[in-house]
């Protein structure tokens, strides 16, 4: 069963709105937010809107170098190495966030990849599912103290439409019997939907609320392993790269909806939703075709989320616990 409280609430944000839009009024001035991703692309819109209505913006990032070039300009914000695909580096990153800073008032998951090449990482897991979903949720549970100290903390989770691709592959998440890069993609973004689910589960009781969402279709550098004539075909660019595709949004629009979900009072008391377009997403049943701005009913099944959340937990051996 899904939850009831997937049906959209009016927001007065549409697709069309701004990363400016959403966060117009807002003072989030002596609070403090991780950006992973924060330095390119949806993450880099999210680091400008979120340092200017005031915030602390920590960047946690796999190049530092390049973070901290493309970040020069953007006073408040703060860049530490991470990579999501290395779980000590993770562990270590979050430690260090522990040492210097009392509590996170939001967590945004920015960073992803989509459709690579096959790669191993690790004990030989699946390079996609863990660079997407393994990374972040111990990094979550890692810094599940700090987003409890805020008593009021927000975790936004990056997904996209391309979870309607596949549910997780319970029989063969990490592709040992055959590798699909779309179905991996699929798979991975099915993972950041359900690890919202159940960490708002457990994490509300604690003042943590989680959310995921589909951010529009926007190039930005997910694409950047896609073969140029595979996006031609597509039709979303043409041969010099620029945007053809009429439906597509600028990274400050598709930044949009997480700085909604992090920030907006029609959220207040709720959690564990799937948004998309600045509201929250409908629920579209299996034998219907799904539109972007909705999802399906396997991506917020609390007992699909619990049973991905086992999983991972097995796997990383990462707890979410309070101080």
């Amino acid at each position: 069963m899904t939850t009831t409280e997937q049906q959209p609430l009016n927001s007065p944000f549409s697709a069309a709105s701004t990363a400016e839009d959403v966060m117009g009024g807002h003072d989030l001035s002596g609070l403090t937010a991780v950006v992973t991703g924060g330095y390119s692309g949806l993450g880099l819109e999210t680091t400008r809107a979120l340092t200017a209505a005031g915030a602390r913006v920590v960047v946690p990032a796999r190049r530092p170098e390049v973070a901290r070039a493309a970040l020069r300009d953007v006073k408040g914000s703060e860049v530490v190495p991470m990579d999501l695909t290395d779980l000590d580096s993770v562990r270590s990153t979050a430690a260090h966030l522990g040492d210097r800073i009392d509590r996170i008032d939001f967590l945004m998951a920015v960073a992803g990849v989509m459709a690579t090449p096959e790669r191993r990482v690790g004990p030989g897991w699946e390079f996609q599912l863990t660079a997407n979903h393994f990374g972040h949720f111990t990094l979550a549970c890692e810094l599940y103290p700090l987003l409890a100290a805020a008593d009021g903390a927000r975790v936004v989770a990056y997904s996209s439409a391309g979870h309607a691709m596949t549910d997780i592959r319970r029989h063969d998440p990490h592709f040992r019997t055959g590798y699909d890069r779309w179905l991996a993609y699929g798979q991975a973004k099915t993972a950041n939907a359900l690890f919202a689910v159940h960490l708002d589960a457990l994490g509300k009781g604690d003042g943590i609320r989680a959310f995921a969402l589909h951010p529009g279709k926007i190039i930005t550098g997910l694409q950047r392993e896609m073969p140029l004539q595979e996006q031609i075909d597509a039709g979303w660019v043409d041969e010099h790269r620029n945007v053809v595709a009429t439906d597509f949004k600028t990274a400050s629009q598709g930044a949009a909806t997480g700085l909604w979900a992090a920030t907006s009072p029609l959220l207040d008391g709720r959690g564990g939703l799937y948004l998309a377009d600045c509201d929250v997403a409908r629920v579209f049943a299996p034998d219907l075709p799904m539109d972007d701005n909705g999802v399906r009913a396997y991506a917020v099944d609390p007992d699909n989320a619990a049973r991905l959340w086992d999983l991972s937990l097995t796997a990383t051996g990462a707890t979410p616990t309070a101080r």
